[in-house]
Parts: C-alpha cells; sequence; structure tokens
C-alpha cells in the first residue's frame, strides 16, 4: 500500500503557484521542555508519522529523559494536491508562533518526513518549489523564533532531487537522511523501497538532536 502511494507521488514533480493560505488559528499546548513538531509524509499513517515521526519522538523520549517532551503533528491534508504542502507551512508557522508565545522558555525539535520534509524546508525559509509534492514558502519562522529551534530533523527530503539542501541559519542544527537510490531525494533514484525505510534512521536523528538541545 505506501509503495503504491509512494509511486503517486513521484508522478507529482513541482506545484503550482499558491495563493496565500491563512493557517487555522493555533492554540498553545501546555508548556515542556521540548516540543517535536512532525510533518507526516505524503499518506503515512501514524500518530506523528509511523515511518518517521512515531519512531524518531520515541527514540527522543529514550534520549532526553531528562526532560519534559510534548509533541505537535503539522495539521495539513499530506496529499497530491497543489496546495498540500504549503496548508502545512503555514500550520507549522502559525503553531510554532503560538506556542513560543505561550511559552518562552520551550524549545522546538522540527521532524519532516518526504512532503513533510517540503513543509519544514519552507518553514525554515528553504523554498520547496519545483520538488515533488513542493510548494512556494507561504510562511516563515520568524527571527525572533530561530533560537528556539534546536534541531531539524529531515528525511526523503524532495529538494535534494533537485541539487538544493538546508543552507544559512539551520544548517548546522540540520540533518538531512537521503537513503541510496531513494526516488524522491536523489535524483536518479529507483529504489523505491528506500524511500520506506527510514525509521531505520530514528535513533541516529535522535541521538543528532539530542547534541544540539
Amino acid at each position: 500500500m505506501r509503495i503504491r502511494l509512494c509511486l503517486a507521488a513521484l508522478s507529482l514533480i513541482g506545484g503550482a503557484s499558491v495563493a496565500t493560505l491563512t493557517a487555522p488559528s493555533a492554540s498553545a499546548a501546555a508548556c515542556s521542555d521540548i516540543e517535536v513538531v512532525a510533518a507526516r509524509g505524503t499518506f503515512e499513517p501514524g500518530t506523528l508519522g509511523f515511518i518517521v515521526g512515531d519512531p524518531v519522538y520515541s527514540a527522543l523520549q529514550k534520549k532526553l529523559s531528562g526532560k519534559s517532551l510534548s509533541s505537535y503533528k503539522v495539521n495539513y491534508p499530506a496529499d497530491l494536491s497543489l496546495t498540500s504542502a504549503a496548508q502545512g507551512n503555514a500550520d507549522l508557522v502559525n503553531h510554532v508562533r503560538s506556542q513560543a508565545s505561550a511559552c518562552p522558555n520551550q524549545r522546538f525539535i522540527l521532524v519532516g518526513y518526504s512532503q513533510g520534509a517540503n513543509v519544514v524546508d519552507n518553514s525554515i525559509g528553504v523554498s520547496s518549489a519545483g520538488a515533488v509534492v513542493g510548494s512556494p514558502i507561504v510562511a516563515m519562522l520568524p527571527a525572533a523564533v530561530e533560537p528556539k529551534v534546536a534541531a531539524v530533523l529531515l528525511f526523503g527530503n524532495p529538494i535534494r532531487a533537485l541539487g538544493k539542501s538546508v543552507t544559512g541559519t539551520y544548517q548546522s542544527r540540520t540533518i538531512d537522511f537521503c537513503a541510496k537510490g531513494d526516488p524522491i531525494c536523489e535524483n536518479g533514484g529507483n529504489d523505491v523501497g528506500a524511500h520506506l525505510g527510514y525509521t531505520a534512521d530514528a535513533d541516529a536523528a535522535a541521538t543528532f538532536a539530542a547534541g544540539k538541545v
């Protein structure tokens, strides 16, 4: 089932210009030391995402046992519509801004898998326009929030197939996994199964994030 959905995602390259989107009003959750904000992949099931979000959150709970953790699942369609990633971009920025205002001492770990990586890329100022299920930037985390983002964890990031990566302010806080042959993040990749195997990188991603907190 997931392989069929991944193949469907491969058929959609790029995206049309997106009109300005208004994200749903965000209400802040209870304050924790760290909030894990996860954007799932296209059609990915699970609480935060069966392949990436859930296993990464579980690994982070073990690595950061001395800190309180909470989570937020980015509210967006995660489908093949041309505005899907843009809706996720708007919701992520809206939520983190609201949460940072309500909880001044809270820090954030951003997690994005596949289309969710596009959502995170856009939110930190790296456009995913032209990538598989990508989008122009519709919202960016403000400068006042930037120091609160401890780590950015990306998996199967579609912009990498365009020769792009996260640069600038967030580069040193970002780890970006692209499995060999993954056609979503590797130009010319032909191993669809590789795109579904990022659960194996959850522990490495959590270790990286723990070193940044």
